[in-house]
């Protein structure tokens, strides 16, 4: 793992304003609802620029704005929203940017929620179609004439593959379409997709930025002209703000994301190595792994421990007998905190969905903790006989 030095600092908080806090290693958490103005023309002032002011915290609160600096310094963006969910912050941009007429094209294997909110937004006249096929030529081949944002999972959703970023980024700016990254997979320290021409990032903050499964919020980076848009068009108006006692969270959560980022990626190497040798075990999908790697030159600094493998037998019954045999992995959604999970996108009937999103039936996901790797491959050794 390459992180850079400049941001561990930013996530250890070695830029804030320590004197103006009297010293505080951590900063306070503003809980108000509203600030008071001295006069009427400063509250005025402070409404005609409600992204740049604190007026009412539905907007800004001085608590999440601490954690907003940080994120978007880490992902060179120039300007970051924070959200009380991933969800919020995919919607955020899709409403405010989108409108009766555009399309979206998705690129990858897309986060199931992501693309329901797109069906749903079919009821207002916006199309969408995903694109599978992760060749630049192809990709643009998929762009319409009322394109109006390519959305990119990279690594995307349940099988790990990896997009040509910059690649996709060059087609999109020669039609003049918007490009936004779910960038959840790596976190800012470990790809920057606004350094590959990418125009918004978001993330899922309730994964490795928060990083201890108690915390839901979302993030969205890009250019001041772009996040203003955002604001007033969406973010203000749908009301998902970002309560200043979950920024907190957050803020303590990018503390020790360096050095939980590189245990995640000690465990996941040994962990798939593992996998990848087992008798029962068809195919391994992690970047680190040379078969998945789409001939795509990675731009990842590291490795996060989020990781798919396919059983060699695939029936539904199989699949749940191992799950069910995991006593470490526990069962469940999500994915990114101290704690090992599993989960499956198969169901006892749902083969031809499977296909349809290019997902092969006997697959099972992990997300890899920071407990022993020994016992998390005597875990899977043991469930693994019931395959």
């Amino acid at each position: 793992m390459n992180l850079d030095p400049k941001d561990i600092a930013t996530c250890l908080g070695q830029d804030e304003d320590f004197a103006g806090r009297n010293g505080a290693m951590m900063p306070p958490v503003v809980q108000t609802s509203l600030f008071a103005f001295s006069t009427l023309d400063e509250l005025v002032d402070g409404l005609s620029a409600e992204h740049e002011n604190f007026v009412y915290s539905r907007g800004q609160n001085p608590t999440v704005e601490v954690l907003e600096k940080k994120l978007a310094k880490l992902e060179r963006g120039e300007s970051c929203k924070c959200v009380a969910s991933g969800m919020a912050a995919i919607s955020a941009v899709l409403v405010g940017l989108l409108e009766a007429g555009d399309h979206i094209l998705f690129v990858n294997q897309t986060y199931g929620p992501t693309l329901q909110l797109a069906e749903h937004l079919s009821r207002f006249g916006v199309e969408h179609e995903v694109v599978l096929d992760l060749d630049p030529g192809a990709i643009e081949t998929a762009v319409k004439d009322n394109t109006r944002l390519i959305w990119i999972e990279s690594p995307g959703t349940m099988l790990n593959r990896l997009v040509d970023i910059a690649a996709v980024a060059a087609v999109a700016k020669k039609r003049g379409i918007l490009t936004a990254m779910d960038n959840t997979w790596a976190t800012p320290l470990l790809q920057k997709p606004i350094t590959q021409g990418v125009d918004l990032v978001v993330h899922t903050c309730s994964k490795y930025i928060g990083g201890h499964s108690d915390v839901m919020a979302g993030a969205v980076i890009g250019s001041k002209k772009l996040m203003e848009q955002i604001f007033y068009r969406s973010y203000l108006l749908l009301g998902a703000s970002l309560g200043p006692s979950d920024a907190w969270l957050l803020i303590r959560g990018l503390r020790t994301l360096p050095v939980r980022l590189r245990q995640h990626e000690e465990n996941v190497l040994i962990v798939g190595e593992f996998l990848k040798s087992h008798s029962k075990v068809k195919r391994v999908y992690h970047p680190a792994f040379t078969e998945n790697s789409e001939n795509v030159e990675s731009e990842l600094a590291g490795y996060t421990g989020l990781l798919s493998f396919e059983l060699h037998k695939s029936d539904f019954e199989t699949v749940k007998n191992v799950i069910n045999s995991l006593r470490l992995f526990r069962i469940g959604v999500s994915w990114g905190g101290v704690e090992s999970l599993v989960i499956t996108p198969a169901r006892e009937n749902n083969a031809d969905a499977l296909a349809v999103n290019g997902l092969p039936e006997g697959l099972i996901r992990l997300s890899v903790g920071l407990e022993d790797s020994k016992d998390l491959i005597d875990d899977l050794g043991e469930a693994l006989a019931f395959a």
